[in-house]
């Protein structure tokens, strides 16, 4: 598939909800890849199933705290610079890149890449949303070593990074990004299409250009595109979401802390909702909460979405007053798995509730 200028806005609201609040403000990538397209070049989405076994697929990204990206944009070079220093370093050219996530702007950035040297982007990613940690991809919890992985910035800097395991990484990679200034772009994950076609979340990015091409139907056809939404999900992996929740934002805390966006967001209820809901985050929504009950927790999504616009929101872009409507959605089952949990399941950002999918709470 060749990706054309809507597909491309479509891709971008897709993506901000599937970043479940993080990820990234996806309109930054997307103005970059659009320029691509303005200039002639093209973006070339391919099906992981039509990649070979022993082609070697490279991801790249953005990585450290959303918040920092709005007030530093990138130049679109820095990825590029990460990949080919660890092509160097690994003795290979890259035959296609990948999204590491789908959410926000990590789902442009590989577009980006692909449409400047060249390569095709391949329809899947490694972690069906956005996490905070880079050990956190279905890529690593089913046997991919993470690293040697390149961390660039705007200045040309690299560091190239070979960790023990996954979690050293992203230990280290987060120092460094923190040094370049809070946000920094990567290239990690080198693998094959074998790798691919067995451990990524597949036909991602088509997913998220669906989902922008629902909510914007919708709204053209004066439907309720929340509606719409909640409609096509079953048709998809992902297979079930609901409304848990809406209201009026009364209060948002937020700080860039060791190289994430924390906080917290409160929303006072509307009928037919009652009291207040408080969603924690950490770059990403964690775990909504009523009245001290869980109504939805990481790994399935936590999607807050503008009332009367149906766009999503991240987690940047939160503010007083915004009437909200909070979605949960459930995530595949390859995320849901007991090695997916023991990765990016409830404990590992330090929540005392368990994983319970969304399906079995009231």
């Amino acid at each position: 598939m060749k990706l054309n200028s809507e597909q491309l806005r479509d891709l971008a609201v897709g993506a901000a909800f599937l970043g479940t609040g993080g990820g990234g403000n996806p309109y930054v990538g997307r103005v970059m890849v659009q320029q691509c397209l303005d200039e002639g070049l093209s973006v070339e989405v391919v099906d992981p199933q039509d990649l070979t076994d022993d082609t070697l697929v490279i991801p790249t990204a953005m990585m450290g705290a959303p918040t920092v990206l709005v007030e530093k944009i990138p130049s679109g070079q820095e990825a590029i610079f990460s990949l080919q220093r660890l092509e160097k370093h690994i003795g290979r050219k890259a035959q296609a890149t990948m999204p590491i996530e789908i959410g926000g702007i990590n789902s442009t950035i590989p577009l980006l890449v692909g449409a400047r040297l060249g390569l095709p982007v391949v329809d899947a990613d490694g972690m069906g949303r956005a996490f905070p940690f880079l050990e956190m991809e279905t890529f690593g919890v089913y046997g991919i070593p993470g690293s040697p992985m390149a961390v660039s910035d705007e200045y040309g800097d690299c560091a190239l990074i070979e960790a023990v395991d996954n979690r050293q990484m992203e230990w280290l990679a987060r120092a460094v990004a923190i040094r370049m200034g809070g946000c920094a772009y990567i290239a990690e994950y080198a693998m094959s299409g074998a790798d691919v076609k067995r451990t990524a979340v597949p036909n991602t990015l088509t997913l998220a250009i669906r989902i922008g091409e629902v909510l914007r139907r919708a709204r053209v056809e004066h439907r309720n595109p929340i509606d719409a939404l909640l409609g096509f999900l079953p048709t998809t992996l992902y297979r079930y979401g609901r409304v848990i929740y809406a209201g009026k934002m009364i209060d948002v805390q937020r700080e860039t802390k060791a190289g994430f966006a924390m906080g917290c967001a409160l929303i006072e209820g509307l009928a037919p909702f009652q009291s207040v809901m408080e969603i924690e985050i950490q770059n990403e929504n964690l775990v909504a909460r009523v009245d001290g009950k869980v109504k939805a927790i990481v790994p399935d999504l936590i999607c807050i979405m503008n009332t009367e616009t149906a766009e999503p929101i991240t987690s940047e872009d939160l503010r007083y007053g915004q009437r909200v409507t909070v979605l949960a959605v459930s995530v595949p089952e390859i995320m849901r798995t007991p090695e997916a949990l023991k990765v990016f399941g409830p404990s590992c950002f330090g929540l005392k509730e368990p994983f319970t999918p969304i399906e079995e709470i009231d």
